[in-house]
């Protein structure tokens, strides 16, 4: 059910009880998603009118659930790109954008229920999906309807290649083991345990670090908790036992304080290297606690580029009283994305897809490029560290050093 790849994703609601605080209820501060304010291009013609037929858009995320706070960013992302990518008109060479929210609850099953009710209503364009399971059953719906789906934060590397219908507007599992692997060193002959949730998640994390650390002469095993688990002790333990190498984090949700606490007190991150991915704001204070022991790759550094698409969601967001967050720019890609899709408006779904093949543009990461054959998202990968409590970006990764392996579509 979860979203997130080697971030092992803090809730900040729940580091609101346990580490520090955050509410859904803040989207309301962010106005009305199809209405947008200033900005510049981030790509597609956009227009001061909105005479012709309007860009119906329909956002199934995680509004509530157990990945509401990523959902949040991601919502309020995607207002921040929407606000560039039409330079503030709502509109895409004469149509209005106007934006439906569903609210998905992290549940596949609920999110199928409100994409089919929104596809029914004449909806062509699609986008969200905070979690990877729930990507996975939307996306076959984008094939069967023929309509156009955005995946968003979720990062199983199966939404690549699924169907020529589906794209993404985040990372995906790949990115993140890859930018691990950039600098983890020699892997010949070394033992990796991976520490995930015995999810689609976690397994597809498994499965990952096998094909690229394993493709590197390393030897991986893995330690596998319910998502129900809320003793952690145990798997910390397991992970210890296991002496391994590297150990390399990967969790998502609520439990997130829980598990480093346990690695922290069984003295797991004494006793090897870990790894994992650098998290959310909410999370910095914890990690900080661990007195560097733990080495960081990014998806995404708030602050840690000054482009013109960063400049601009920040600048947004701060006049809304938010700032960026982890998933902020994955609603932000996924806007500028519909409007250069719909730049002829959302009739035809196969001109939309033709226009997101191949395109190069700039977004808040630096440069991104849609791969036409399967649609993976090649964008740029971050090295970081953690100075206290503030995040810097140590090295960047270039698009092609992480981009994962070129996939076909299936036959129709």
């Amino acid at each position: 059910m979860h979203s997130t790849s080697i971030l092992r994703r803090y809730s900040a609601r729940y580091v609101a009880a346990a580490i520090a605080a955050a509410s859904i209820a803040a989207l309301a501060a962010c106005g009305s998603p199809s209405k947008a304010a200033g900005g510049s291009s981030g790509g597609g013609g956009a227009s001061t009118g909105g005479s012709g037929a309007p860009i119906k858009v329909g956002l199934v995320y995680s509004e509530t659930g157990p990945l509401a706070d990523y959902g949040k960013d991601y919502y309020q992302g995607f207002l921040a790109g929407l606000d560039y990518a039409t330079h503030g008109t709502d509109a895409v060479n004469g149509h209005k954008i106007e934006v439906a929210q569903r609210d998905d609850a992290g549940d596949p099953t609920k999110a199928v229920g409100a994409a089919k009710d929104l596809i029914g209503q004449g909806y062509r364009i699609l986008a969200g999906s905070t979690a990877s399971g729930v990507a996975l059953q939307v996306a076959p719906l984008a094939a069967q309807n023929k309509v156009l789906f955005i995946s968003g934060p979720a990062a199983t590397d199966a939404v690549t290649g699924l169907n020529k219908y589906t794209f993404r507007s985040g990372r995906e599992t790949y990115q993140d083991i890859a930018t691990a692997a950039s600098f983890l060193g020699d892997l010949t002959n070394k033992h990796v345990t991976v520490l995930a949730q015995d999810s689609a998640f976690g397994q597809a994390n498994v499965e990952a670090v096998k094909a690229v650390l394993g493709a590197k002469g390393a030897k991986v095993d893995s330690v596998l908790a319910p998502p129900s688990a809320a003793d952690l002790t145990p798997f910390a333990t397991q992970a210890k036992n296991a002496k391994p190498d590297l150990l390399f984090v990967a969790w998502a949700g609520t439990t997130a304080s829980a598990l480093w606490t346990a690695l922290s007190q069984q003295g797991v991150l004494d006793s090897t290297t870990t790894v994992t991915g650098l998290d959310v704001r909410a999370s910095y204070p914890v990690f900080a606690s661990t007195g560097g022991k733990v080495s960081f790759l990014a998806h995404y550094v708030p602050d840690g580029t000054s482009n013109d698409a960063a400049k601009a969601m920040d600048a947004y967001l701060s006049a809304h009283g938010e700032q960026s967050d982890l998933f902020s720019p994955d609603g932000f890609t996924a806007a500028q994305m519909v409007v250069h899709a719909a730049e002829n408006g959302d009739t035809d779904v196969d001109a939309m897809v033709k226009n997101l093949e191949g395109w190069s543009f700039d977004g808040v990461k630096g440069a991104y490029t849609i791969r036409a054959s399967d649609h993976a998202l090649l964008q740029p990968m971050f090295q970081a560290k953690l100075n206290g409590t503030t995040p810097t970006v140590v090295k960047t990764l270039d698009p092609n050093e992480v981009a994962p392996p070129a996939k076909s579509f299936p036959a129709s």
